[in-house]
This record gives structure tokens, sequence and C-alpha cells, in this order.
């Protein structure tokens, strides 16, 4: 490599345009300094003179570019023999003086691991990052350490596999907390033989190999012998390390043909505002994805993606295959220098058909979801109690709101909900719904009153606190109910909102009908406060639909299940029996209903919307 400078030491102000005309035309870095000799900025380029010149163009009006282009008061370039040698550098630089206008991976924390210590008569699984140097198996890596922690917490649930050290095992006389909790079946103190212990650990391992469906016969065939032989104790064991299992296998895994491994990275956002989301793939399954926020003002997204990849690949061993959601002029010579770093061939790139194609969207929409959550937390929900207060013309911010909402199914099972929010958000263990019992089938208004009234009756013998704001799911007609029930109480002066839909019943279009006033508001679908009224008057349908479906069930002494459209015996069986039970398929989610055999993606999603109304 051979190394140019331009210090301008002597001038005021450096002449970019003089600077650039006697730039090479070579792949190398270039390093933008600032008056007190300030690293901003380190870049690669595969041609310096015109990388350099796209800064100082009249066209380029980029404020974040203008930014940087002001504070420069010289550059240093670095000619390199090739591209890839030139990434190298520029990683180098970034990890070593963190530039400010850079784009630099903040967590560069090792993945972790399972580590089987399989040496030991009675293996333990324990949560392991490190060098996998230690004798044993392990499963992985895992993009997130709370997965790992999650997955183990399962696993020894549902199999009893110790995780104590070894000089703890060897001293114990009598079992400890770990197997008075179910979670180990203490082989310390031989209340395992080792061979039903060996069969645990088997399983344990099918599972984090992947070869689940191999275990849930296996404890779906146990669990119906048993009972056959009339071992109903014993069924029952089955039955919940099954449901367990299936609990395990929804958190940690999402099955996928083939037995590839892939890394697949996605970048969605704007310069100073990116997101970028990893997804492994080990032997063909996902094992979930992580997003990163890299820091950054001034990069394009082929750039900041471009010097994610060569920061998270520092430490982090690449995948065969890396695949991406746009496509990195650089892709060749990163690949280069990635494999050549990791000893291994590399290939990055963006898939255009199969699978490829939909782990790469499934990624995207992950970063993009990410990125939404992140924007969404800069408005927070302080502030928006703030934007409420403002709607309602209160003297101060509400810090509680509840909402009262009615279900019913042709005026059978009418179940009334109350839901509670406070400045932190849900309040979930002060919501109640209410039973309502003798009001002719449906009759809103007095279900609406009799709910309110035993409401208002605790708050009046001072039980609960009145809420600031009561927002009831209805108009004019609903509120004029209620505020007769808090007269009668005296809460005469209770606040009181009405929450109906608009012409066309589009979110966005409500009309807030306070008591007293006139004229409804219409806030507008880009009101702060109105969305936290969405989010209460949701939570509060929610809450209302999935009570009167349980109550429906109970009173026709039927499944929950029965009462799903195109759900028939035979589906639901097969349904109890994958998930171990109806908690099991309470617990689950669309992608594991369309695993079981003979539901359809159609009918997963109707019964997940069915068991989990609002949601």
């Amino acid at each position: 490599m051979s190394e140019l400078s331009e210090r301008s030491r002597d001038a005021e102000v450096f002449d970019a345009r003089e600077f650039v005309a006697n730039a090479p035309r070579r792949p190398g870095v270039y390093r933008m300094y600032g008056g007190a000799g300030q690293l901003l900025y380190v870049g690669k380029a595969r041609n310096l003179r015109d990388r350099l010149s796209s800064y100082f163009v009249a066209s380029n009006v980029n404020p974040k570019v203008q930014l940087l282009v002001g504070r420069i008061a010289h550059i240093e370039v670095t000619v390199t023999n090739s591209e890839t040698e030139a990434l190298l550098l520029e990683y180098n630089l970034i990890k070593e003086h963190k530039p400010p206008f850079n784009v630099v991976l903040r967590d560069d924390k090792s993945f972790p691991y399972i580590h089987l210590a399989s040496q030991h008569t009675y293996p333990r699984l324990i949560y392991y990052r490190g060098a996998r140097q230690q004798p044993g198996r392990y499963f992985g890596p895992f993009p997130d350490p709370g997965a790992v922690r999650e997955t183990l917490h399962h696993l020894q649930k549902v199999f009893g596999i110790r995780n104590c050290r070894d000089s703890f095992f060897a001293n114990r006389s009598r079992p400890c907390l770990q197997h008075q909790i179910g979670r180990c079946t203490a082989p310390c103190v031989d209340l395992i033989s080792g061979e039903d212990y060996a069969r645990n650990v088997a399983a344990a391992v099918k599972v984090l190999e992947g070869r689940d469906s191999e275990v849930n016969e296996e404890l779906a065939r146990r669990m119906n012998e048993s009972a056959v032989a009339l071992q109903f104790e014993r069924a029952a064991q089955f039955r919940d390390q099954l449901a367990a299992l299936k609990q395990v296998q929804a958190q940690q895994v999402v099955a996928a043909e083939g037995d590839r491994d892939v890394d697949v990275v996605a970048i969605v956002g704007e310069p100073g505002d990116y997101a970028v989301t990893v997804m492994l793939i080990r032997g063909g399954r996902s094992l979930g994805a992580t997003g990163y926020f890299p820091k950054g003002s001034l990069a394009d997204p082929d750039e900041a993606l471009t010097s994610f990849l060569m920061q998270f690949y520092a430490d982090q061993p690449p995948a065969p295959d890396v695949l991406l959601n746009i496509e990195l002029p650089s892709g060749a010579a990163l690949a280069e220098a990635v494999g050549n770093r990791a000893g291994m061939a590399v290939e990055i790139r963006k898939p255009i058909r199969g699978l490829s194609v939909k782990w790469v969207e499934m990624a995207r929409e992950n970063a993009d979801h990410a990125l939404r959550m992140r924007r969404a937390r800069k408005q927070s929900l302080d502030a928006m109690f703030v934007a409420l207060s403002e709607l309602l013309e209160l003297a101060e911010p509400p810090s509680r709101i509840e909402c009262f909402d009615i279900s019913h199914t042709g005026g059978e099972g009418t179940i009334a909900s109350c839901v509670v929010f406070g400045p932190d958000g849900p309040l979930k263990k002060e919501y109640r719904r209410f039973n309502i019992e003798g009001v002719a089938p449906g009759d809103d208004y007095a279900a609406l009153a009799q709910a309110l009234r035993r409401r208002y009756t605790r708050i009046k013998a001072g039980e609960i606190p009145p809420p600031d704001v009561l927002f009831i799911d209805g108009g004019l007609g609903q509120i004029a109910q209620v505020q007769s029930v808090l007269s009668e109480l005296g809460f005469e002066s209770q606040l009181l909102v009405g929450v109906a839909k608009g012409a066309d019943r589009k979110p966005g279009q409500e009309r807030l009908h306070v008591f007293g006033h006139e004229q409804p508001l219409i806030p507008g679908a880009e009101s702060a406060g109105l969305r936290l009224v969405q989010r209460l008057r949701d939570e509060a349908h929610r809450f209302a639909i999935t009570g009167h479906r349980r109550k429906r069930a109970r009173r026709h002494n039927e499944s929950i299940l029965e009462t799903v459209p195109g759900m028939g015996p035979a589906k639901r069986r097969a349904l109890l029996t994958h998930f171990g039970g109806l908690q099991g398929v309470l617990r689950a989610g669309v992608a594991d209903f369309e695993r079981v055999p003979g539901i359809g993606a159609t009918l997963a999603r109707t019964l997940y919307d069915h068991l989990h109304p609002g949601e």
C-alpha cells in the first residue's frame, strides 16, 4: 500500500477541488479530519477520485453530507492493491477510532450456545458463550441470549436434565431446589435410573437437532399406552411433557426445508435511522432473529450494510451462504474479506428465487417491524397522554383511564369488559369482566348500565380509585345510559366519553362524544390522543369477546374449539394430540397450527383469530 495525504495546515480553508483533481483513480481508503485533528469519517472506494468528488458536487444536497463536508479540514487517502484490501483497512480504522459519521456496531458480543457436557455419566445442559474448546456438544448459535435461557428452562422442565456443576453434583445427599420445582430428575441421589436419564438426554438432543417430530410422536405414543394401561398419572406426565415441548418448539425454531446453514441479513431505513435484522438458519431451521440499530448518520444503505457485516463477522463465524435484501456493489470483495478472515469460502448475495427469497423477506419484515417499533417508542406513552389531555382540554394528563365494552352472540352469553390504562400502559391486573344476567337478550344499554352500576358501587365504597376519564365503546345512546347510572351513584362530575366509529367505520374516523358537549370531537387519524383511545377501545373489545367465547363454550358444555368454523371432530382430536391439550393449543401460533396434519394455512389463520380476537 502507498499513502497520499493533504494536510492543508497552512490554509484556513480546505481546497476540495484541487485535492480531488489530484486524487488517484485507484482502490483505497480515505479519512476525513476536522479542524482539531478529529477523525470524522472513514470510507473505502473502488475509485478514490470518483468517490471523493461525489461529496463536493453541487447536486449533493444531503444535509448530513453537507454537515460533514462543512467540517472537513483535511483528507488523507491510502491506496490499496484491491477493493478487498481497502475493505479490511476500512474496518480496522473504524474499529480503532470509531469516527462519529461512520456506522458503528455497538453490540459486538459473541453469540451464545447450549453446551452438553457429554463426557459425564449424567451430562448437563448449560448456557455457554465463548470459545468452543471444552469437550461435549454445542448447539446453536442462538441470536438472542434470552432465547437460550428460555429454551434451557423449558428443556429442563420437560426432560429434567441437570444444570449444576460437577462438584455440586458429586456431593449431594438429598435433592436440591431444582428437583422440587420440577426442573431436574435428581440423578445425583439416584431418583432416576441411568437408562431413563440417558433417554431424556437423547430426546433433548433430538429437539436441539431439529428432530423434534420424533420426540413428539414418542411422547404421544407413550402417553396413549399409559392411558390404555390405566396408568393415568404417568399418562398425565407424558401429556405435560408434550405440551411443554410444543411450547419450546413454538418459541425456539421455525422449520424449513433442506439442511442448509445460512445467515439472512436485511437492512431498512434511511441514513441515521437504520435497522438491521440478522436471522440465523442452521440445518434448514430458523433459530430466530435479532435486531440491530447501527449508529451512523452518513452512509447509504449499501455502505451501512457493508460496514455492519465487516464488524458483525469480526468475531462471529459466518455461514457459507449470506443472503441480503439489497445488492451490494462491493459484495464480491466483502465475501472475499469475510471468507479469508474465517478461513472458508463465503458467498454474499441477494437471492432471486426459491426458499431463500422467503427467508430474506421474513428478515426484511422483522427489520421493518423493529424500526417501526423503535420509531413508535420515540413518541412515548406519556406524549400520547399529553395529547389526549389537550384533545379533551384537561388541566393535566390523566393518570388513569378506563373503557367498557359489551360482547354477546344474538343476546346470548353477554359479557361486559373493563380495561384500565395508566401512564405506563395497560394495567392488566385491574381488568375486570362482568357476567350480565337478568337483562333482555341484546339489550346493550341495560347490560352496560348493570356493569357500570357494579363497578361504581365498588368505587363509591373506596375499594378502587375512579378513573380520570371513562370511555364507552358507543355513541350518544350509550353515554346517556351510563350518565344516568353515574348520577344515581353520585358521580355526576365523572368525565365521560363515548367512542363512536365514523361513517365508513374505518380507524381514524372516530368521533368522541364528550358528555355535556353539543358537538363531537373528530381528532383525525394523525392525532396521538386518538391513537391512545383506539388502543384502549380495541383492548376492551378483545377482552370482552374472549370472555364471551369462553362463557359460551362452558354454557354449551363444549370445547372452545367447537366454535371454530371448519373444525370437525377429527381435526380437534389432531390438534389436542399434537399440542398435548387445550392449553398447548391456546399458546400456539399460526405457523404451529399449519404443522398439524389436516390444518391448512387458511384454517390455521381462522383458528388463531378465533382464539385470539383483536390481536
